[in-house]
């Protein structure tokens, strides 16, 4: 039987090893540095930076979905933006990464978002054809750029106004 719900601290451990699990899928095992007192921080701390959904197949752990908020000034509001979504290899095609995907469409929806945006790996054949079965639109025209580490701190460096001119 599935159950989705929002995360609860109790599911830390459970989290962890799923985006440990989806980074080896990825191919990038290594890049996971993020720990249990991270998340917790970030998803229960005064100011929380997200927040994730977990999918739970007869009580085990099978899969979550890691959303947070954007804002677009063209539409005036936010929409979600879904960092992650993924499912354990044995419990594909049992439905889940549907549900998820559906879960948190639910919540953009009764939120008030004007949509849900998330990306998907080029070689990703298998996400991409279940996302154009749902009819997904792919924004072929966008390019995901992203300052990281020493690019971000250079760049950051260049700025010389004090916060409280901000």
């Amino acid at each position: 039987m599935l159950d989705i719900h929002l995360i609860t601290r109790e599911e830390i451990p459970a989290l962890l090893s799923l985006i440990r699990s989806l980074a080896t899928y990825e191919k990038k095992p290594h890049k996971v540095v993020a720990t249990e007192a991270d998340l917790l921080r970030d998803l229960f701390g005064p100011q929380p930076k997200f927040r994730a959904l977990i999918a739970k197949w007869n009580n085990e752990p099978a899969g979550y979905a890691s959303f947070f908020y954007f804002y677009s000034t063209y539409e005036g509001r936010a929409t979600l933006f879904l960092e992650d979504l993924f499912v354990l290899d044995e419990f594909r095609g049992s439905g889940i990464g549907k549900a998820l995907l559906s879960a948190v469409s639910k919540l953009a929806v009764d939120e008030g978002c004007f949509g849900l945006r998330w990306e998907v790996l080029d070689w990703n054949r298998p996400a991409i054809e279940f996302y154009e079965k749902l009819g997904a639109t792919f924004l072929n025209e966008r390019k995901a750029v992203a300052f990281d580490g020493e690019a971000l701190r250079r760049v950051a460096s260049e700025f010389s106004l004090h916060k409280k001119d901000l």
